[in-house]
């Protein structure tokens, strides 16, 4: 980022969410899409509720066509797990899931062009320019309803950790590992005491032995990863503050973790790794570090000017 860029950011104050649409304290929830509240459930769903969500996923424009005997039989279900499925996503009922999907569909049409079909899954008949299209879609939306559903309370709670922190350390697998990569660089370049770790072995290791004054960050978009999970659980007992970064509140890392940054992404089934949930943590990470940054502000422009210098020399 730029300096300018930089003093830009980090001197506005913190909206919390989009200025038009919601007021300080609220908990955000209610701009989150009835498709990435399927996503983010997706852990609390039984098998015949999890082939509700494979269809709709696929064809949301299907809820709006078939009546709930249709549906329960299209997804090879009965009535009484097509009712289950709507409570789980805290709705009342099928006519409730209805109304926010046609609601739903209807605003992404207006957006993004009625023929996109955006709530469905990228075809093989697809063109490159569609799938492009389908795709910087899903990334704009899954950073607006990240942005806008962020719990801000557990938000500026972690800067303040982080910016207070002795030593941070930061884990993930796979794709995961690359949002922890952006973080750490980021910390870094600033002069924070960042770590970011390579495998599981490490990270637990790291973990166990953490002095007073630390920091454990810990990214999954499922938030069911066996060893970055082992890595919080093993972090908090050592007395580290303890953060998970995913895309499911109710996983077994937010449960595992003192605090939870959420994202909020639609996956599409073409990914060799993470591609809209990824762009959704970075928004998080991003936020995560302006706030951090803003800290200590003229010693951050500080860093950022010195390190810009010795890499980028006359």
């Amino acid at each position: 980022m730029s300096e300018l860029l930089f003093q830009y950011a980090v001197a506005r104050p913190m909206r919390y969410g989009r200025a038009d649409s919601w007021a300080p304290g609220a908990s955000g929830s209610e701009f989150l899409g009835i498709q990435s509240t399927i996503e983010a459930s997706a852990g609390k769903f039984t098998p015949a509720m999890e082939r509700v969500a494979a269809v709709i996923r696929e064809q949301p424009k299907i809820v709006l066509e078939q009546t709930i005997s249709e549906l329960a039989a299209t997804c090879g279900t009965s009535v009484a797990s097509i009712v289950r499925f709507c409570r789980t996503l805290g709705l009342t009922g099928y006519s409730q899931l209805r109304m926010s999907l046609a609601t739903e569909l209807g605003k992404e049409a207006a957006q993004f062009g009625s023929d996109l079909m955006l709530g469905a899954e990228i075809a093989q008949s697809d063109t490159l320019q569609e799938m492009a299209s389908k795709v910087a879609s899903l990334e704009i939306l899954a950073i607006d309803e990240t942005v806008s559903g962020l719990d801000y309370g557990a938000l500026e709670r972690v800067v303040a950790a982080v910016d207070r922190a002795d030593r941070i350390l930061l884990f993930g697998i796979g794709a995961s590992q690359f949002v922890a990569q952006d973080l750490h660089h980021k910390l870094f370049r600033i002069g924070r005491n960042a770590f970011l770790l390579a495998d599981p072995h490490e990270a637990w290791t790291a973990a166990l032995l953490s002095p007073p004054g630390t920091v454990a960050l810990a990214f999954s978009h499922s938030g069911t990863t066996a060893d970055t999970v082992r890595y919080i659980e093993i972090a908090r007992q050592s007395g580290a503050l303890t953060v998970a970064l995913t895309g499911s509140p109710d996983s077994p890392l937010a449960k595992a973790a003192d605090e939870q940054l959420v994202s909020r992404a639609r996956e599409s089934r073409l990914r060799a790794g993470a591609m809209v949930s990824r762009i959704a943590q970075l928004a998080i990470v991003d936020c995560l570090f302006l706030g951090v940054a803003s800290q200590r502000y003229e010693q951050t422009v500080d860093a950022l000017r010195r390190t810009r210098d010795v890499t980028h020399p006359r």
